[in-house]
């Protein structure tokens, strides 16, 4: 990357771009001894595994380490599941999220943006994440399920612990995810309870609200039960806010990194959505998606017995060179862009509209009001820790007005 380093000439960023070419350097698919598992790099191989859900399956449950707090909440998490179980509870969310849903709440999502940019118009340096990265998306997904987005500090500290990485490495082992697990279990506790009571709330006082919703949804017949609806809630809640955060920071760090970027964004908004989903490609959240063989597979040439742990490298993939030219350029006219930031399939991201649709309107407000927006020293800005999510926790930026 070129452009305002600050005082550190080599972020966290770069480092990963570097690792991320690293393994783009050897075979697209090969054996990680440490790890225990197939690291896959390039587009045709990952975008084919999470095409094939029979083959590559998403459930780790048999082989995971257990916590009794995790329990309830993987009853509701449909990311980790197969099909048939995955359809039932992807079938209740996907009405929830239809276009015109998502495209409902834009008047909703700009008074947010307006009114906590007012809350520092009488400032030159604010935190982007504190200000409007965090708050804006889980404010938006708490109304959406009725839970009081006055709570969102708290939802702040929980995304904080389940996000933090602090007791995982760069490549964690199990023993590393068997210790964050018993760290983080305490939060889990708490969110469950919590999640818990309000569904209670709506089972006693049903309203509009997609918690009402679920509550009232028949998939075949049936009902979900209150602990299947508690691991749904709490993954909304979570998973629902924190992709929109790290794009939100990553995109200013970007933008901020590559001379005029700002500028012609503020010249040309129109550029916005195609800036956008370049630095998803350059910089995606979740960097990597595991898979667990249920057959003997042969994939980039390599025999993979059944049970095998597979990592598809989204980030490695997205910068594949037999897919984009100069994948490691950061080129926000880039068309098409077909990366694999919200994953591809039966899993693909189903919060991705309403994602790309607070940062379109965040980033254009931020460009409106700002005549000039920069990160006036890395030094002070706070990276996550990558094995868990690649973002920023703190990112103080210096502006502008016209």
């Amino acid at each position: 990357m070129t452009g305002n380093p600050s005082k550190q000439d080599h972020l966290p960023f770069d480092a990963l771009s570097d690792r991320w070419q690293s393994l783009r350097a050897l075979r697209p698919v090969h054996h990680d001894e440490r790890q225990g598992a197939w690291q896959v790099v390039d587009h045709a191989s990952v975008s084919a595994i999470l095409a094939d859900p029979a083959t590559y399956s998403s459930d780790f449950s048999s082989i995971a380490p257990t916590q009794e707090d995790f329990e309830v909440f993987v009853q509701g998490n449909f990311v980790g599941m197969d099909p048939p179980e995955h359809r039932k509870l992807r079938t209740l969310v996907s009405q929830a999220f239809t276009p015109r849903v998502v495209n409902g709440l834009q008047p909703r999502i700009e008074n947010v943006c307006a009114r906590l940019l007012d809350g520092v118009a009488d400032r030159d340096r604010f935190d982007l994440v504190d200000t409007l990265a965090y708050p804006l998306p889980i404010i938006v997904i708490a109304e959406l399920l009725g839970i009081p987005a006055s709570d969102h500090r708290l939802f702040q500290e929980w995304a904080a612990t389940l996000f933090g990485g602090d007791e995982l490495g760069d490549a964690p082992t199990r023993e590393d995810l068997e210790r964050a697990l018993n760290a983080i279990a305490p939060t889990v506790r708490e969110m469950n309870g919590y999640v818990l009571d309000h569904i209670r709330r709506c089972r006693k006082n049903p309203g509009n609200d997609l918690t009402s919703k679920l509550l009232a949804a028949e998939v075949d017949g049936v009902r979900l039960e209150d602990q299947e609806i508690v691991g749904f809630v709490a993954l909304l809640l979570v998973a629902g806010h924190i992709t929109t955060t790290a794009l939100l920071g990553n995109a200013v760090v970007t933008f901020d990194r590559h001379p005029g970027a700002f500028a012609t964004l503020r010249a040309d908004p129109g550029l916005l959505p195609d800036a956008i989903e370049e630095v998803l490609r350059l910089l995606p959240p979740f960097a990597e998606l595991g898979r667990r063989t249920t057959r003997p597979v042969v994939i980039g040439g390599q025999d993979i017995p059944a049970g095998a742990m597979i990592v598809a490298h989204l980030a490695a993939a997205n910068r594949d060179p037999a897919r984009f030219d100069d994948p490691d350029v950061f080129d926000p006219t880039r068309t098409p862009n077909p990366h694999l930031t919200f994953g591809h399939g039966i899993h693909f991201c189903f919060g991705a509209p309403l994602a790309r649709l607070e940062a379109r309107i965040a980033l254009r407000m931020l460009l409106e009001r700002f005549s000039g927006l920069r990160v006036p020293d890395y030094d002070e800005v706070t990276f996550q820790n990558p094995a868990v999510i690649v973002g920023v926790r703190h990112l103080p930026v210096e502006v502008a007005r016209p």
